[in-house]
């Protein structure tokens, strides 16, 4: 099932992001588990299928090759989901609202990014919890757009002082698309709220149209209740996300020991064969749409039965996850970043830490919940994200590996320096290597002992809050022109302030 896999350069990408570098060095699966899991996947599809398909998706998947069982359920033969890999979209171009401020998805190019649905943020001023706001969401992803090394932001929390689910959609789509140049993802309650919010993507980049050719947001849809059930609104808002050209993060997340089989083999099994199922459906209802599969494998604490994301099973299983979508060179989300502590703090940092590595060095194309989660993806914060920005840059360092290039070993330089100065500090090569094979924090403290404590021995989260601070104190985000912004508002029940307090 190997298959080979070569580097791509990125078409474009902001220009103060971190490049992404590709992953997939790191392989969790041999080659005979590789192979074992994903046949397995297969068998799933074709001996078991999905239940729970509302009437015109069954309808679909009969008509283009697709069986029922006796007991209702719809199969997929192999042969079927074979064809469909084949000719599935093997490189999402994903835009910004800024359109080269966008990424490109496949073939294992690491990227960072939000999501989540959190009901609360941890607010530093009063270090509590409370529900999270729609103004919250804004906060945030006002963040992600002055963050180097997140390169794109599915909403991290839900605007709870919303009610309406319409109301929500449009406001929550609004905010992120204001908050950030980047590319956005978004969700929808039912199919019907998916036209409302591409018309307005559509006045916002310029007329009817504009947004399928600069379709800057995608939608994130969880297509499947595990185990191995269809979701019947979620595949409403799919076909709508097709028809009008929302590129899609189809999500399988079963929690093994609950809604998957306890072992990470068996969840891992599942789970691809979930995910496999949305992407099928995605391609009889549009062959070659643009769609990526989350395929997120969450853990239990079996002890209680609680979903725990900062477990190491958790990190190799979304890493494994990651390896097998590339294997079958499908663009692939995982999770990772999703620490079960409650603050910032050691617990969070070695979670968010392994977790994440994992995940990229897999070779996922896309990390969600990476960035700003707390307590399990119940809580998020500005905080936590500009720390998480800092470590996120250091991952994708790692990434990168040990390059070789055109005098990466200069035998001449080193004899110059032994012969000569006795270090490599001020040669030419340093200087020029500085800012090209090296990435700094920006939080970070590498001062030596004395030095921090005479600078006012601040921790890592009081320079979080200070950069919070000086990110919300800039200039607000202004690729939405105010003209266009203001028609929007006339329009539509907008309930972000025009000049939001951060």
């Amino acid at each position: 099932m190997r298959r080979t896999r070569t580097k791509r350069a990125a078409t474009s990408a902001t220009p103060q992001m971190t490049l992404p570098p590709v992953g997939g060095r790191f392989m969790p699966l041999d080659d005979n588990k590789l192979t074992h899991i994903t046949d397995t996947a297969f068998d799933i599809l074709e001996r078991i299928g999905v239940s729970g398909a509302p009437d015109d998706i069954r309808k679909l998947a009969l008509e283009n090759g697709a069986t029922s069982r006796e007991d209702g359920r719809i199969t997929f033969p192999r042969a079927l989901v074979e064809d469909v890999i084949a000719k599935a979209c093997k490189r999402v171009e994903l835009p910004g609202f800024v359109r080269d401020h966008g990424i490109e998805i496949g073939g294992g190019r690491v990227h960072i990014g939000t999501g989540g649905a959190a009901v609360q943020i941890l607010d530093a001023a009063t270090n509590t919890f409370r529900d999270s706001t729609l103004q919250d969401l804004y906060g945030l992803m006002r963040i992600v757009d002055a963050s180097d090394s997140i390169h794109y932001s599915l909403r991290p929390v839900v605007a709870r002082d919303l009610e309406d689910p319409l109301t929500l959609d449009i406001n929550t789509a609004f905010a992120a698309m204001k908050a950030t140049s980047k590319p956005i993802g978004t969700s929808f309650f039912e199919p019907a709220n998916v036209a409302p919010v591409i018309k307005m993507f559509d006045e916002a980049l310029g007329g009817e149209g504009a947004f399928r050719a600069q379709p800057f947001c995608f939608a994130s849809v969880c297509h499947v209740v595990p185990p191995l059930t269809l979701a019947e609104e979620a595949c409403g808002v799919m076909q709508e996300c097709v028809r009008l050209g929302m590129p899609l993060q189809i999500c399988s997340a079963a929690q093994a020991g609950a809604t998957s089989p306890a072992s990470l083999a068996g969840a891992l099994a599942q789970g691809l064969a979930e995910s496999l199922a949305g992407l099928v459906l995605v391609n009889m209802m549009q062959p070659g749409f643009p769609c990526i599969l989350a395929f997120l494998p969450f853990i239990s604490d079996l002890r209680t039965g609680a979903m725990t994301g900062g477990s190491g099973e958790a990190a190799v299983a979304n890493a494994a996850a990651a390896q097998l979508l590339l294997n079958l060179g499908l663009p692939s989300t995982v999770s990772a970043g999703m620490t079960d502590a409650k603050t910032a703090d050691a617990q969070s940092g070695y979670e968010k830490g392994y977790t994440i590595a994992l995940a990229a060095q897999g070779g996922a194309d896309m990390i969600n919940l990476s960035v700003g989660m707390l307590g399990s993806i119940m809580a998020a914060s500005k905080e936590a994200l500009v720390i998480d920005n800092d470590m996120c840059g250091a991952i994708l360092r790692t990434v990168r590996g040990v390059e070789m290039f055109e005098g990466s070993i200069d035998l001449g330089i080193i004899e110059e320096v032994v012969t000569g100065e006795g270090h490599f500090l001020g040669t030419a090569q340093t200087l020029d290597l500085m800012t090209k094979e090296y990435v700094y924090p920006s939080l970070g403290d590498r001062q030596s002992v004395n030095d921090w404590l005479e600078s006012g021995a601040q921790t890592v989260w009081d320079r979080a809050i200070a950069r919070v601070a000086e990110i919300e104190a800039q200039p607000a985000p202004s690729h939405l022109p105010a003209e266009v912004e203001a028609a929007l508002r006339t329009r539509l029940p907008i309930h972000l302030p025009e000049f939001p307090k951060d």
